[in-house]
């Protein structure tokens, strides 16, 4: 099947030539478009600017097209501007001019939609950036990437009566680590914002998908979907969100951000997964899905 692709600065659309799914896949934190004036604006180097991406993920997934379904990937890097937050996510220890008004816990430890920091609390500037430079990526970037991600799911809900967005991200190791025994040995963690995101059948559809492909995974905690999930799912309007979050050290030399030994053995069992997601949402989950 051939891939008809769409590209923007802010975002690339990879369409399938025929439509066989309502299933829409975006990867919003595995941009890795670093401009120099960016660069040049932090404190950091490369690599430890680029732990805060979703590395990769895009490769993992970019197969989906030749089975019939959407993927909208991000250009631009998540340090830059994090598609997976709130246009109005300011951080006023930031950017100049941005009042202080109770903000989320997410802005507070720095991961607003213009992030503060990387992983680990690093930060990634020397000082404030003005509004200016806030209200331009914004702009530029973020509400052209969610205008597309907007288009994509409507027209899987006009095409099939409904829309199943999978929110595919990945997550540091030491995050799975660190829980607690229940979770331990944890390798996705599948979010639908604790049942609020989408229909029941749907998300058991997918963790049975992700069961049978030999995954041990955990719902909901400890990520149970940010803003894109809690933003675009919509059950009762017929549009369901879902997120995944693979633990980066099944495919990636996370030191290094670098692809490991085991990418593609993971590649495959993810298209597996991916594969039987699209069959079943074009078949039999469409009236449990209504």
């Amino acid at each position: 099947m051939k891939n008809l692709t769409q590209s923007h600065i802010a975002y690339e659309i990879r369409d399938p030539e025929v439509l066989l799914s309502p299933v829409v896949l975006c990867s919003p934190h595995s941009g890795r478009d670093y401009n120099e004036v960016f660069l040049k604006s932090s404190v950091l180097d490369i690599r430890e600017i680029r732990s805060s991406e979703d590395a990769y993920v895009d490769k993992l997934i970019d197969f989906i097209v030749e089975i019939g379904a959407p993927l909208l990937l991000a250009k631009a890097p998540r340090a830059f501007v994090d598609m997976n937050r709130s246009s109005d996510e300011l951080d006023p220890a930031l950017i100049e001019g941005v009042k202080n008004r109770g903000q989320n816990p997410r802005v507070n430890s720095g991961l607003g939609v213009i992030p503060r920091v990387v992983s680990n609390s690093r930060s990634i500037y020397r000082g404030k950036l003005t509004r200016l430079e806030a209200d331009m990526r914004i702009n530029k970037y973020w509400r052209p990437y969610h205008l597309a991600l907007s288009q994509l799911l409507a027209r899987a809900e006009q095409v099939f009566g409904y829309s199943l967005l999978i929110d595919m991200h990945s997550m540091p190791h030491e995050a799975i680590a660190c829980l607690g025994r229940l979770q331990q040995g944890t390798q996705i963690v599948l979010g639908d914002r604790f049942g609020a995101s989408a229909h029941l059948a749907l998300v058991e559809m997918v963790q049975t998908a992700l069961d049978e492909s030999g995954f041990c995974v955990s719902r909901n905690v400890p990520f149970a979907g940010a803003f894109i999930t809690q933003n675009y799912g919509r059950p009762r309007q017929s549009r369901h969100a879902v997120q995944i979050e693979i633990d980066r050290s099944l495919y990636l030399e996370e030191r290094s951000v670098e692809l490991s030994k085991d990418f593609y053995d993971l590649r495959k069992k993810i298209g597996t997964v991916l594969t039987k997601i699209v069959h079943y949402t074009s078949n039999e989950i469409a009236l449990a899905a209504e």
